[in-house]
């Protein structure tokens, strides 16, 4: 509502009629308006209401009251009554119809809600309106919140002389407006003057919201306040002035939302229609999944030229020029396609896995390939690809070049491996598997076979097979024998020695190299009547059964005639067991160390299993080793399900001695096959990296995993534990195996808790890396000194015996769960405390049973320690009988305890008790010591192991009530210094 601007009557309510009065006036500048006054400043009692027509809210919460008017100075008026006033009240009444009319209005304040008491700043006299002076009055006031459909305005007059000249009605609103490239509706203000209301914003056409959902606050002035999130103009369309998005031109492209503009397609590119986000390639030209869009269109490469080809033998080099036309772009690499043909060359197939391309066959970014292992004799032809970043999209095979070559006769390649079938007093029979390449038809095998003059292989291993020797003078007396077949019996051997034997095969093309050397020995006399008297019963028992026996002989020699006649004509295919010995039980395992093979790789195709990569899938790492990391994965061969694997990977960049090194743990792992063993499940040697897939252990190394659950086993778990790592070292000492590095961290544990014995790598007697506080050089090798038996350390005498020793040092690790066997103290002096007798004390809560087990395991003499069937009987028995290991050991000394030597420490280095505390670490016990009376090395040297105890822990109650490891540790370690030997130091 606005009446500044009316002329025609108003027609507004006042009450009483001789109170407002509309008329026709003139404002300041003389324009006319119709006016409400009212002067009845003489007459006391004044209450004259004006009430205007219904007003529309038109959905504001709050209004506001512009009004305009003249109050005459009550001063000026002569004889006024002092009722006069120069102020008037306005009011407001809500309402969702018309319920006013000049005929029915009420004129009561009740209804009524007053907003405010409206004053002049300024008022006129008798002077002013005799001069036409008018001192108009302008008010602003606003209510609310408005919640109706509208409302009227009341102005009570209670005794002024007034005239309202207008009275303008409005509301404040934020305009519809356009920002960010979003569009914000009119708002309303709110229902206060410090309100804020929020306005969401929608994307202009053609934009899309960044960041967080758009939205403008408006404030009660009706003014925008700072935008929150934006919009920006889609890919393919580019800003237009701030407030619009412009589709970009058919030939131009944007490829990204934001606040880019359109470019010119790239080179080979195109786009035929507009608000293109990526120019499309031409015909011809692709882009790679890694090319981004503003990249130009390129093309695959021509073919390699000038392809140079070296054959020797069943070998090639292949050399070449690159491609003329390499797309236009920088990434060509090589791809050689290998195909084998018919004489004729009329058909080609796909080359033998084996055939072998260095440094690669795809992938190439050399001009040059050696590939090897080829047939002799054979027709081949060589494709070689250039390809780029862009061949996979191209729908026709790469560009290539093709060479056709022959090789030449070959001589056969080595032969793997030899077997011994049998051996007598002055013979020795032998079988051998044909080589892998025998380059054409094999005429015959010759054999080389000398005495050794030493009658032992290895260190370790005194028959069977045995490891490279070295060059032994009588390898220049060396004899031959000849055979026709895979199959040799070598005669005139003398009784009890040791041959070694090598053998080679013969094409028209000449004879392969020798194999590697093998060692094999004779008989004994002894041996050979052990095996007549175990003959004799057979013979007894087929004299008495003559006619069993005489038709077992027909029976017998039909089958050997059809094997005879089978044997002709059949290839080497059963390899026989490599575990027989001249001097082994028949069926027993023999443990083989794989470093008796001259190749060693011939000992992991014996031992373990060629797994395709293609069955393995790495999933996460898990661990690191010395030759490369360690992951998590998953196994799925055929016709089985899918498991999972650890995956010890050969870090790249390796040598051949690494790669030999790293393979020798599955050749040893290979041979094992026991519950307690950690079992291998294959390697991967044909794709890189060269991988060994073992058994998935879900809990990890046995220390982490049991300072992880401190104190969260029962006795008879942690038994159960020893019990199963005892039984896995039994078996590998039944086949003559010596593990060396047998060690809690070495044991790992499975979801069911299952401990099994791991790490058969040699990696402890090649490592250089000095830093590791667990292994000390000794004769030019690696040692675990803290778990090493005394002898082993002294002169590398590793037996079962050392095993057992280090075993139970892991029973010691386990019972006090995971915690470092001697704690601080230095290698040296443990090999100083160890060779005067010391052994470590009983964990806390040891059983009495298993601490004594221990000092069994760390008995001096290698002869009195118990074997390994003999410790999983004591364990057996302990878990069949509980109560055995109720009673718990103590670290309080007594005379038989094998720790503590009775004989007085010599204190003669030091000059204080604080000064002996110092030098075995134990400051923090110093208070204790001068608080119970000892002050003096003399009392020092005369307390009991008892009063030590006492002085660390003040009342034996506090140790009942307090079992702490912390506290336990430190006891034992107080024993420890006290009775032995105190580090060097100057005497003063």
């Amino acid at each position: 509502m606005d009446t500044r601007t009316a002329t025609a009557e108003l027609g507004w309510t006042a009450n009483p009629s001789s109170g407002w009065e509309e008329v026709s006036g003139y404002d300041e500048n003389l324009n006319t308006i119709r006016t409400y006054q009212v002067c009845n400043v003489f007459e006391p009692n004044q209450n004259n209401w004006l009430l205007t027509t219904f007003i529309n809210r038109r959905g504001a919460h709050r209004i506001y009251s512009e009004m305009r008017f003249t109050v005459r100075d009550c001063s000026s008026l002569p004889n006024v009554p002092g009722s006069c006033k120069e102020t008037f009240n306005l009011y407001y009444y809500e309402t969702d119809s018309v319920i006013a009319t000049k005929k029915s209005a009420f004129w009561t304040e009740a209804p009524y809600l007053k907003v405010d008491t409206i004053a002049a700043d300024e008022s006129f006299s008798q002077v002013d309106f005799g001069g036409r002076l008018m001192k108009v009055n302008t008010e602003v006031r606003s209510f609310g919140p408005l919640t109706r459909n509208g409302f009227y305005l009341a102005f009570q007059d209670y005794g002024a002389c007034m005239s309202l000249l207008s009275v303008r009605v409005f509301f404040k609103k934020c305009p519809s407006v356009v920002q960010n490239f979003a569009i914000f509706p009119e708002t309303m203000t709110g229902a206060e003057s410090t309100s804020l209301v929020i306005a969401r914003g929608t994307c202009i056409p053609n934009a899309e919201e960044v960041d967080v959902p758009i939205k403008l606050y408006c404030n009660g002035d009706g003014e925008w306040m700072v935008p929150i999130g934006r919009c920006t103009c889609k890919a393919g369309y580019e800003p237009e002035n701030n407030v619009a998005c412009k589709a970009c031109p058919a030939g131009m492209f944007k490829a990204n939302q934001g606040a880019g503009i359109c470019a010119q397609c790239p080179t080979n590119s195109r786009s035929t229609a507009e608000a293109s986000p990526i120019c499309t390639c031409r015909n011809g030209y692709y882009r790679a999944e890694s090319d981004p869009p503003e990249a130009a269109c390129t093309s695959v490469p021509s073919g390699p030229r000038n392809v140079i080809s070296i054959v020797n033998e069943t070998s090639i080099i292949l050399e070449w020029h690159p491609p003329r036309e390499t797309g236009s772009r920088d990434d060509v690499t090589y791809n050689i396609v290998c195909k084998k043909c018919r004489a004729d060359r009329r058909s080609c197939s796909r080359c033998d896995d084996n055939v072998e391309f260095v440094p690669r066959q795809l992938g190439l970014t050399e001009t040059r390939v050696f590939i090897s292992n080829l047939w002799a004799h054979t027709p081949y032809t060589f494709e070689i690809q250039a390809v780029n970043g862009v061949s996979n999209k191209s729908p026709f095979p790469p560009q290539h070049v093709s060479v056709n070559i022959t090789t030449n006769q070959a001589a056969p390649s080595t032969v793997p491996i030899m077997h011994q079938v049998s051996a007598t007093m002055r013979s020795i029979t032998l079988s051998w598997p044909q080589p892998e390449q025998p380059n054409g038809i094999i005429l015959d095998y010759e054999i080389r076979y000398y005495e050794k003059v030493s009658r032992i292989c290895t260190p370790e291993i005194s028959s069977t097979v045995g490891s490279r020797p070295a060059t032994d003078h009588n390898e220049y007396n060396s004899s031959m024998a000849r055979s026709q077949t895979n199959t040799a019996r070598i005669d005139g051997l003398r009784p009890g020695m040791v041959y070694v034997v090598q053998v080679r095969a013969r094409t028209v093309a000449g004879y392969g190299k020798y194999s590697g050397k093998m060692c094999f020995q004779t008989l004994t006399d002894d041996d050979y009547k052990s095996e007549l008297r175990e003959q004799l019963p057979l013979i007894a028992g087929s004299a008495a059964a003559g006619v069993v026996f005489i038709v077992s002989l027909v029976a017998i020699s039909i089958v050997c005639s059809r094997k005879r006649a089978y044997s002709k004509e059949a290839v080497y295919s059963d390899k026989l067991q490599h575990y027989s010995t001249g001097r082994g039980s028949p069926g027993m395992k023999i443990y083989i160390d794989p470093f008796t093979y001259e190749d060693p790789n011939e000992a992991v195709r014996e031992f373990a299993k060629e797994i395709d990569v293609s069955f393995v899938k790495i999933e996460e790492v898990i661990g690191a080793g010395e030759f490369g990391e360690v992951y998590k994965g998953r196994l799925k061969l055929p016709s089985k399900r899918e498991i999972y694997v650890a995956i010890k990977t050969l870090k790249a960049g390796y040598s051949e001695k690494q790669r030999r090194d790293f393979l020798s743990e599955a050749s040893i792992m290979g041979q094992f096959d026991h519950p307690n063993i950690i079992r291998l499940e294959g390697v991967v040697t044909k794709s890189r990296p060269v991988m060994i897939i073992t058994e998935f252990m879900e809990n990890g190394a046995l220390d982490s995993f049991l300072r992880q659950n401190d104190g969260q086993f029962t006795v008879i778990q942690l038994v159960g534990m020893l019990r199963g790592i005892a039984a896995g070292m039994k078996y590998l000492a039944e086949m003559n195996y010596v593990h060396r590095d047998l060690a809690a961290r070495n044991i790992l544990v499975n979801s069911n808790l299952v401990c099994k014995v791991s790490d058969f790598g040699l990696s402890r007697y090649l490592q250089d890396d000095t830093s590791d506080p667990t292994y000390t050089s000794s004769l030019g090798g690696k040692i675990p000194v803290r778990w090493t038996a005394p002898e082993a350390i002294a002169y590398r005498k590793f037996t079962s015996a050392s095993d057992v020793w280090s075993y139970g040092i892991v029973m010691w690790e386990v019972m006090s769960f995971g915690e470092r066997p001697y704690w601080d103290m230095s290698n040296q002096d443990v090999i100083n405390a160890i060779e005067q007798d010391y052994r470590l004390p009983p964990p806390m809560d040891c059983p009495a049973a298993l601490h004594q087990l221990m000092l069994d395991c760390w008995q001096k003499d290698r002869n009195t320690r118990p074997r390994f069937t003999e410790i999983v009987n004591t364990l057996d028995k302990m878990i069949r009988n509980p109560a055995s290991l109720k009673t718990v050991a103590t670290i309080t000394a007594v005379p038989s305890q094998p720790l503590l030597d009775r004989s007085i420490p010599d204190f003669t280095a030091f000059t204080s008790v604080e000064d002996w505390l110092n030098a075995i670490k134990m400051s923090q016990y110093r208070d204790n010591f001068l608080t119970a009376g000892f002050t003096s090395l003399q009392l020092v040297a005369q307390m009991t192991s008892e009063g030590i105890t006492s002085v660390i822990h003040p009342t034996r109650k506090w140790i009942q009530d307090n079992p702490d490891r912390k506290a336990h540790r430190h006891t034992a370690l107080f024993l420890f210094h006290w009775q032995g030997t105190p580090p060097p130091c100057s005497t003063r």
